[in-house]
């Protein structure tokens, strides 16, 4: 498997992005996907694979990098320059090979949980819009 290579500094918003403002409950870093976990009320790293079905389901990209009770702020949809080199018109989904991580379907494995995070509109532009059709690939 192969997550995306982002590179923190150029994760950018786009025109058009929705965003949340809230707190991280660990270190995080821009372009990773991310989930608001419902016990805390803190922002999380999502993974496919996650032993919990909650971290398991991104809801956004991280913005800004933010550590343990920082200030965070997460993109839920509209286009994002990601800070990775894509393939346009590629979709990609949340990785369980590294909490937070993206990937294409392909390197999607048994045991994770399909959510696709968006599709490249360019080969820097991914357009958020986080689908989650409850499926687990089977072993």
């Amino acid at each position: 498997m192969a997550d995306l290579s982002v590179t923190a500094a150029n994760v950018v918003p786009g025109a058009d992005a929705r965003t949340v403002q809230g707190v991280a409950g660990e270190t995080i870093t821009a372009g990773m996907a991310v989930y608001l976990a419902s016990a805390t009320g803190l922002w999380m790293k999502a993974d496919a694979d996650h032993a919990t079905a909650e971290a398991q389901v991104a809801q956004g990209i991280a913005l800004t990098g933010s550590s343990l009770n920082q200030p965070i702020v997460v993109q839920k949809t509209g286009d994002i320059t990601i800070g990775a080199t894509l393939t346009a018109g590629t979709a990609y989904y949340l990785s369980g090979l590294t909490a937070g991580g993206l990937c294409p379907v392909a390197d999607v494995g048994t045991g994770e949980r399909v959510v696709q995070i968006g599709l490249a509109k360019s080969t820097t532009v991914l357009t958020i819009d986080i689908q989650n059709p409850g499926v687990v690939i089977p072993a």
